[in-house]
Order: structure tokens, then C-alpha cells, then sequence
């Protein structure tokens, strides 16, 4: 589940680690009395109005903008909100922005230079640890940096027996140049941003930039958040969080309905239980010439409704030109995967407009063929891997 930058934030602040320190608003007039309310706390007399997206690259798409007035605060807080951003993590027609972030500046004059790095936390599959990967290259793409200058991406990996080690946040200090107050302020801000990490079973933390201000205090400017959805059931407090406006309807409405759904570009409907038998047939549909348009796990109780459900999930994407339905029936037996597919077919009745190609096998797949061929059906059942495939094929030539 990712999240927004300012709901990141506050994970990180209960953890200790410095931030940012901003308020939510809705309007321009929420934006006015934010900024008012942050100039009595922290005295500052510009801020920073950044729109609450689920993407990256909001400066370049023009959401993140400064302010050096209260009028100028009501005017941008005004051309954000409501605008549909286009970043390079949107698609064309961007991601409308409802609220906005009015932020405390923090690059102000002082005895040093600010200065920003990059920061995340993430699970090396490769080992099986969590590591740290930071550069002294902050602000920037870190794609770009590790291409054009991969020396300055550095790692450090975590045991999980003990956690982040002391020597470890001093050499990522040690690393990023830093010394005296800056090197103490480092070392206690990877700490707990490790610790945020952990403790709210999170996928990714990702903070770019990181800040040294011209004071030397290091804090996030910036929050990218990702929670594992598999450890939601321990932060209830977290699921609140979730802003489904930012997310796709159909994998909202599937999730509600309590199936797997991603959905995808291509032009063959997916129907499946089991992840592996899911991530198969998408195999098998490339094989046979077509693009899977989605993946859909209905899990072991394809039961009538279950399966109208999925029908209807798929039949919302226009590109579908056909549905390879796959089932293996293990706990489920094959024969009640079929009758749900014939009531779940009347009773869809014209919705469905595309060919269906059905593969039964397992418990009484032989009995299940027979029903749907008995049922009259405008379906085309098929046994073998291979003949599902070229039937496929067939109706997309």
C-alpha cells in the first residue's frame, strides 16, 4: 500500500526522525492558515506547497512549488489543487490532486551549505536481508546516478539477528562527507529510519532528499512509503491511511470482493486460481500470441459468485478480446467450477461479448466439460495446456 508523502512523514516522526514539518490542506484558505500556523511555529516566512500524489517527479510536473508570501501561498495552493499532474510516473492524463502539503522552507542561510543525499531502505532478494542504499548524489533520479556515476551509490546490509549496528550508521555518515554535529545527527537519523522501517513492516522508505540544512540538522524533505498489504493486520491504525482515490477502481473493487486483480495492458483476460497456475497462464498467453490483460487469482472457492465477480472485472477493460478461464481443481472440485461458470454466464447474459476459452483440469474435469457442452454455451472448452493455447490463438488470428 504506498502512501502519501505526508502520511510517510508522520511514520517517520514517531520514530524519531527528523522531518519536514508540514501541514495538510484541502483549499486555498486551509493552505493560508497552514502557512500562518507554521510561521508562528518555526518562523519561517516562505513555504513550499507540494501536491499529494501517489507518483514521483511531482517538481518536474509542477507540483511542488515555493511560496514567499501568504498571497502567493492562496495562488499556487489554487493552480495545484485540482490539477491533473503528469509526472513520469503518471500516465498521460496524470493524477487529479486533491490536497496539498504547505511545508516549512528549509533552505535557508547559515554558517554552511545545504546539502541533500539519497535515502532508502528496502529487502535485498538477492540475500534476504534489508539494506540500506544511500548516495551523496540526493535531489536527482538515483537511476541516473548509479548509471552515469555508479561509485556513488553505497549499501549497507542489515543483519536481522541485530538490527542496524552502530558502526554501521557511522560509515554511512563517514560516506556522505559529513563531520562534527552533521556526522552525529546522520548516524542517529539512519538508525531511526531503519527502525521506522522495521517496526511498520514496510516494503520500501525511500527519502529523497535527504537534508543537511545550513544548520546542520538532517531531516527528510521528502517521504516515498510502500507498507507490505500481508502485514496490514498488525497496523490497523496504518489501513486508515489508504487513499483508494490514488489507486486503480478495478483492483479496488477486486480487493473488496476478496480477490488477487493487477491489472495490465494486454488484450486476454485472465481467470485462474492459484498465483502459480496465474503467472502460467500469462506464459501460455504470450506463447499463443496475445498480451495478458490482467491477473486474476480467484482463489480455491470459484464458486458462481466468486466467478461473476471476475467476469465482471475483466469485461471492464475494453482491450479484452477474449478470457482463457484455467482452473485446476484440487480442493475445488472441477465440476462445481463449472456449474458457477454457466450461472455466472446467464446470468451476465449479454455483458459478455468476447470468446471464452475454458480449461478444467483436475477433480472431475471430465464431468465439468460435460455440463458447460450440455449448457449450450458460446464457450470453447479445452484440456491439455497446448490446446487451451492454440484456442487462444485461434480466436485472436
Amino acid at each position: 500500500m504506498n502512501l502519501h508523502e505526508y502520511q510517510g512523514k508522520e511514520i517517520l516522526s514517531s520514530y524519531g526522525v527528523g522531518i519536514q514539518k508540514g501541514i495538510l490542506a484541502k483549499s486555498p484558505e486551509e493552505a493560508v492558515e497552514a502557512a500562518k500556523k507554521l510561521t508562528e511555529e518555526t518562523g519561517t516566512g516562505w513555504h513550499v506547497i507540494k501536491a499529494q500524489v501517489h507518483a514521483g517527479g511531482r517538481g518536474k510536473g509542477g507540483g511542488v512549488k515555493l511560496a514567499k508570501n501568504l498571497k502567493e501561498v492562496k495562488q499556487l495552493a489554487d493552480e495545484i489543487i485540482g490539477m491533473n499532474l503528469v509526472t513520469p510516473q503518471t500516465s498521460e492524463e496524470g493524477k487529479k490532486v486533491h490536497q496539498i502539503l504547505v511545508t516549512e522552507d528549509v533552505y535557508y542561510p547559515g554558517d554552511s551549505e545545504p546539502e541533500e543525499y539519497y535515502m532508502s531502505v528496502l529487502l535485498n532478494r538477492a540475500t534476504g536481508r534489508n539494506m540500506i542504499m544511500y548516495s551523496p548524489e540526493g535531489g536527482v533520479d538515483i537511476e541516473t546516478v548509479a548509471e552515469e556515476t555508479p561509485d556513488k551509490i553505497f549499501t549497507e546490509e542489515i543483519d536481522p539477528s541485530t538490527g542496524i549496528m552502530p558502526f554501521q550508521a557511522r560509515r554511512i555518515a563517514f560516506n556522505l562527507g559529513l563531520e562534527g554535529k552533521a556526522f552525529k545527527e546522520m548516524t542517529k537519523f539512519a538508525t531511526s529510519l531503519y527502525k521506522a522501517y522495521e517496526g511498520s513492516d514496510s516494503s520500501l522508505f525511500e527519502i529523497n532528499p535527504v537534508l543537511k540544512t545550513s544548520d546542520d540538522r538532517v531531516i527528510a524533505v521528502d517521504s516515498k512509503v510502500t507498507l507490505d498489504d500481508s502485514a496490514l493486520f498488525r497496523h490497523k491504525d496504518y489501513q486508515d491511511m489508504r487513499d483508494t482515490r490514488e489507486e486503480d477502481a478495478t483492483e479496488v473493487e477486486a480487493r473488496d470482493a476478496g480477490l488477487s486483480y493487477v491489472n495490465l495492458d494486454g488484450n486476454v483476460g485472465c481467470m485462474v486460481n492459484g498465483a502459480g497456475l496465474a503467472m502460467a497462464t500469462m506464459d501460455l498467453i504470450k506463447f499463443a500470441g496475445g498480451e495478458p490483460a490482467n491477473f486474476l487469482d480467484v482463489g480455491g472457492t470459484a464458486d458462481a459468485k466468486r466467478v461473476e465477480q471476475a467476469f465482471n472485472l475483466i469485461l471492464k477493460d475494453e482491450k479484452v478480446e477474449a478470457i482463457l478461464i484455467n482452473i485446476f481443481g484440487g480442493i475445488v472440485r472441477c465440476d462445481r467450477v463449472a456449474e458457477g461458470i454457466i450461472e455466472a454466464y446467464k446470468s451476465l447474459g449479454d455483458k459478455i461479448n468476447v470468446p471464452i476459452i475454458v480449461r478444467l483440469q483436475g477433480t472431475n474435469a471430465e464431468k465439468a466439460v460435460e455440463l458447460i457442452e450440455e449448457a449450450g454455451l458460446n464457450v470453447e472448452t479445452a484440456v491439455l495446456f497446448k490446446e487451451a493455447a492454440d484456442k487462444v490463438q485461434k480466436v485472436l488470428s
